[in-house]
Parts: structure tokens; sequence; C-alpha cells
């Protein structure tokens, strides 16, 4: 999954991107409004941390206009504004969760997983391939009953993919999706995880599920699946 932290305050966004890359996600920094929007625009993130005191534009501006362009995209306030009338403001523009500074990570941590946690409409947290299930409150990756122990990027890559079964995902799709800003470009990362996801997840099975759709891109689904 990857997560946008928009923070002016660099040391706190740098503490709070290593603790949550270290989690297994990707995570993007933006040190004002203006970025942070524009960004917002350009990646299709999992989960916002909002800090409400941006430069150039105010945290409460960039969440104002994200609603009003119908995102449903988790937004987590993270701010020293811990007056009622701005926890009532931000929430009623749409926010998803508040949390004051200073913080413990590990909070923020848990209230980042409860976010993520809710599923889109008519989704469980346990996604099921075939015979391949990923629950995504534990991370665990099982193929016909089989526990298959996957990397921090192998796991997001398969998520990612198995959230859009049976659609063609290019790789700068999932470039954008799974790894962050510092891997522009480098598109040829995606398929060299793609091969090492098929040595674990398709390789010792005799059904295939990762599919590759020649000139565009890759697919995850059974064969009843057709690619969209």
């Amino acid at each position: 999954m990857r997560l946008l932290i928009a923070e002016d305050e660099r040391k706190v966004a740098d503490v709070v991107a290593r603790g949550l890359r270290s989690e297994r996600f990707a995570v993007d920094i933006a040190g004002d409004g203006p970025t942070a929007w524009r960004m917002m625009n350009e990646v299709e993130y999992d989960l916002v941390i909002l800090d409400l005191l941006l430069p150039g534009m105010s945290g409460t501006e960039v969440l104002r206009r994200l609603r009003k362009k119908g995102s449903s995209t988790a937004v987590l306030v993270l701010t020293a504004r811990a007056a009622t009338a701005d926890k009532v403001e931000n929430l009623e523009l749409g926010a998803d969760d508040y949390l004051t500074k200073p913080f413990a990570f590990a909070e923020l941590l848990a209230r980042v997983r409860a976010l993520l946690r809710r599923p889109p409409a008519g989704r469980g947290h346990v996604v099921r391939v075939g015979d391949l299930e990923i629950d995504r409150l534990t991370q665990q990756v099982r193929r016909a009953g089989k526990k298959i122990e996957l990397t921090s990027k192998e796991y997001s890559l398969l998520e990612y993919l198995s959230s859009n079964p049976g659609r063609v995902l290019t790789r700068t799709m999932i470039m954008e999706h799974v790894w962050d800003e510092s891997f522009e470009g480098l598109t040829n990362i995606v398929d060299v995880y793609v091969r090492h996801l098929r040595s674990k997840v398709d390789d010792p099975f005799e059904q295939k599920l990762i599919r590759t759709i020649r000139g565009a891109g890759y697919s995850l689904g059974d064969d009843s699946e057709d690619p969209a």
C-alpha cells in the first residue's frame, strides 16, 4: 500500500516515514500544501497523513479539495491543533481520523492500520483468487492451504494485484502504487519482482494465476476470469 505524508516538519515526516516503511508501506512525503495536492492528483494513495498547518495551502483546504473531487482516500489528520472546533471542522469536511501532536508512533500505526482495514464496499479483509488467499489484516498468504512466505515488496505487489482481480495493471500503475517516489522511472523493477512472486505463488502449483498481458502489463486471476 502507498501512503502520503503531508508534513512540513521534516524530522517528524522522516521519523513517521521510516517507521511506516518498516511496516511494509511505500511512503511519499510532501512538505507543503500545493505539493501534497499535486501528488494526490498524480498518484492513487491508500491513505494520506495530513498536517493542517502546511505552507502554501492549509491541510484543511487540501482536504476540502480532495473530498470535493469525490475522492474516498482515507485521511488521517496529524496536527498540533487540538481545539475541538478544529477537530469538528476537519472531521465534518471528511477526515477519517484526527491525531494530535505529540503522539506515539505505535498509536499512529494502529490508527493507520484501522483505517486501511476498512475494505471497499462489499469486500472483506480476506481476498481470494482461485485457491489463493490473502488476509489483509495479518498479511498472511496461503495457496491451497499452504502458507507462503513473502518479502515486504512481494506482499505489497500481490496485494495490489489481488485488489484488482482480472484487471490488467500496467507497470506504471504498479510502480505508482507499490513503490515510493525514489524508484520513479525504474519500471523494470516490476518485472523482477513479478518473477520473484511467481516463483513462490505460481511455480509450485499447476494452475498459474499471475498472467503477463503482452505489451500491457500484468493481471491476477484464474482461467475463468478475463482481463479487463
